[in-house]
């Protein structure tokens, strides 16, 4: 069985003439469980929680996601700040909704294959002429499986986006790009957009 004793400053002590609380760990009263829960509470801890339930991705993918957010959004809720479901397809609603936000931002697209991918952006969306991100930055997709690519270190580059949409939030494209090493993350390059969701972290 797996007890630990709890004492003084948390560590370990003999019970000498003090009081102590006998801990039991869920493992020990699952013992006879073929599954050990210690997998189970470990999978546990990349679940956050969702301000409204997400109509793009299922558990599992948010799970995927959680495991490569950079460290300063871990422990905070997943906000919807915008959603097409929610807000309709306006670009000038998507910036509005994000004003005053100082947190990353995930956006997650659906295109009209059903298809889902998007990118992690360390700051969140505004008007601009150029791209968005720093080495936080991701891009991520679910087709064919899931894949997240980082951005790699270069000195100069002329190419293509990863990902681009359209000021309708209606058609987008994506290339391969040597910022991110990716592959297309949608199944064509350009494609419809069906969904999009934008989540924070605070």
């Amino acid at each position: 069985m797996s007890r630990l004793w709890y004492g003084k400053k948390g560590r370990r002590h003999q019970p000498i003439n003090q009081k102590y609380t006998l801990i039991t760990t869920r493992e020990d009263v699952n013992s006879k469980q073929t599954t050990p829960v210690r997998a189970d509470l470990e999978s546990e801890s990349f679940r956050p929680n969702l301000s409204d339930p997400s109509d793009l991705l299922l558990p599992d993918q948010i799970e995927k996601l959680t495991k490569h957010l950079p460290p300063r959004t871990i422990g905070y809720p997943w906000t919807l700040v915008y959603g097409t479901g929610k807000h309709g397809t306006s670009l000038k609603t998507l910036y509005r909704t994000m004003t005053g936000l100082d947190t990353p931002v995930l956006m997650v697209i659906k295109d009209s294959d059903g298809q889902v991918f998007g990118a992690l952006a360390s700051e969140p969306f505004k008007v601009s002429d150029g791209f968005y991100g720093t080495g936080e930055t991701f891009v991520f997709t679910f087709c064919p499986e899931f894949e997240v690519r980082t951005v790699i270190p270069v000195i100069f580059s002329l190419g293509e986006f990863a990902l681009w949409l359209d000021g309708d939030l209606y058609h987008g494209r994506s290339h391969s790009c040597k910022t991110f090493g990716n592959h297309t993350l949608s199944k064509k390059e350009d494609f419809f957009i069906q969904d999009i969701e934008i989540w924070a972290f605070e």
